[in-house]
């Protein structure tokens, strides 16, 4: 059975934390940021974890 390859798109967009939970970025802050207010987009900054449902099958793309 060959190898699982890891998703290039997942490593460019998610990361492992230490303790092995799946970090992404907060998405909506691409584009039309003028009419939302300044402490929306700041709480959208920095890094989140990502949710339960969702985790095993980021973790199978990563590949880690």
């Amino acid at each position: 059975m060959p190898k699982m390859k890891t998703k290039k798109c997942a490593v460019k967009r998610m990361k492992t934390s230490a303790t092995g939970k799946v970090m992404r970025s907060q998405g909506g802050k691409a584009h039309l940021n003028g009419y939302k207010p300044r402490a929306r987009k700041r709480n959208l900054r920095g890094i989140t974890v990502t949710d339960q449902g969702v985790t095993k099958t980021m973790k199978r793309m990563l590949q880690d």
